[in-house]
């Protein structure tokens, strides 16, 4: 699967989850970095966001390490979890239910 796909596939889970924030957890050539997604746009809480939607924010060679889904509005002093550190595998169950 593509990261275009990998990313696309969260944007819209989280169109058709509007109540829910996505926070993936990404590694890419052993340096972590965090991405938020929520109403289906995608921004990193680690660096700055490139302003051109384009650029991938799941680069190919990066693995999602884990998915967190939280209630909306993400507060992060006090985020509210739904589910804590899902695997890609988990991730694909819940994208089934909504058809994505």
């Amino acid at each position: 699967m593509s990261s275009r796909s990998r990313e696309k596939r969260l944007e819209l889970y989280t169109l058709k989850r509007p109540e829910e924030v996505l926070r993936i957890l990404i590694a890419e050539n052993s340096y972590f970095n965090e991405i938020i997604i929520f109403k289906g746009f995608s921004s990193y809480l680690t660096q700055e966001t490139p302003s051109n939607p384009d650029v991938l924010l799941i680069p190919e060679n990066a693995i999602v390490v884990e998915i967190d889904r939280i209630k909306s509005p993400y507060s992060p002093n006090n985020p509210n979890y739904i589910q804590k550190g899902l695997s890609w595998a988990l991730m694909e169950e819940l994208f089934q239910h909504v058809e994505v």
